[in-house]
């Protein structure tokens, strides 16, 4: 745990907000304290260490998303500086099994 923040997994690169961080919020990141530029609602992402565009976000081990910009340590981590990375695997049918 850091401050208001959780670890989830150990190949995480970002915490967890267990309550809302207000700005300001001094955060221990790898042995460096950094100060929170913005609030972070509770159940949001900040990240653990800088996050390079491109690389892959992830939370509980797993993928869930990409950065699609530079994230500095202990910035908001959100629908503003990540995206989707699922692709289907499956096709998906209705219940008569037509693809839809």
């Amino acid at each position: 745990m850091t401050g208001p923040f959780l670890l989830l997994h150990a190949d995480d690169n970002v915490l967890v907000a267990r309550a809302t961080a207000a700005e300001g919020t001094m955060v221990a990141l790898d042995g460096v304290a950094v100060r929170l530029t913005a609030a972070i609602p509770m159940a949001h992402k900040i990240s653990r260490r800088a996050i390079a565009a491109g690389e892959t976000i992830r939370k509980y081990g797993m993928p869930i998303g990409i950065a699609t910009t530079d994230i500095a340590p202990g910035a908001h981590v959100h629908v503003h500086n990540i995206r989707s990375g699922y692709t289907p695997s499956v096709i998906l049918q209705d219940a008569d099994g037509r693809a839809g």
